[in-house]
């Protein structure tokens, strides 16, 4: 069983527990009851925010979700840090259509991934180098600092940070947008190879 597929099952679990329809659940997370569906169905995973918001509304902490996530966790996780949402959610879109084998979590903000990755194996993490009042640099070192053979690629405008990240040996430098020809070569050629991680 898939991450997925046993957060599904735990989230319906909870959620008819408390007595809730998958409408009135989207409700009180700001989604629609198709998104709720998709996550019970085990073909889709919210972000860590969002995990937050469910764990409130069905009234039990974030670790309960996380660990039916962990029990059957055989999926590489990739992470995308970007600070705008509309370019999250298309990353994030892109990053789950091109690698399905993948479980894809999207951040808006550096502490969010942090804190993931205090909890979870990352196999890449995509980071914007430029995120609001943060410095994706920044973040790289952080994440090395607690998994040292993460593969880091960066997403960019802007080509003058070039340098500097591959003095942080990155596994790559995308410029936006991102597109599956650029994803694909990205992942075949990451400086740790991630088991369970084909394009």
């Amino acid at each position: 069983m898939l991450a997925s597929e046993a957060f599904g099952k735990k989230l319906r679990e909870l959620r008819i527990a408390q007595g809730l329809t998958q409408q009135q659940l989207a409700e009180q997370v700001y989604v629609s009851r198709y998104t709720v569906s998709n996550w019970e169905g085990g073909k889709r995973l919210p972000d860590v925010s969002t995990i937050s918001r469910l764990a409130r509304c069905l009234k039990v902490e974030d670790r309960v979700l996380y660990e039916s996530m962990r029990e059957q966790e055989n999926a590489p996780n990739i992470v995308v840090v970007e600070d705008v949402p509309v370019i999250l959610r298309n990353f994030v879109h892109t990053l789950s259509r091109e690698l399905p084998k993948a479980q894809v979590w999207g951040f808006a903000a550096a502490e969010e991934a942090l804190a993931f990755a205090r909890l979870n194996h990352i196999g890449v993490a995509f980071l914007d180098i430029e995120l609001c009042g943060e410095d994706g640099m920044r973040l790289a070192e952080a994440l090395l600092s607690l998994q040292p053979r993460i593969n880091i690629i960066f997403l960019t405008s802007h080509a003058e940070y070039m340098a500097n990240a591959f003095a942080l040996h990155c596994s790559g430098y995308l410029m936006k947008p991102l597109t599956p020809e650029k994803i694909r070569s990205e992942i075949s050629h990451l400086r740790f190879p991630v088991q369970g991680l084909t394009p």
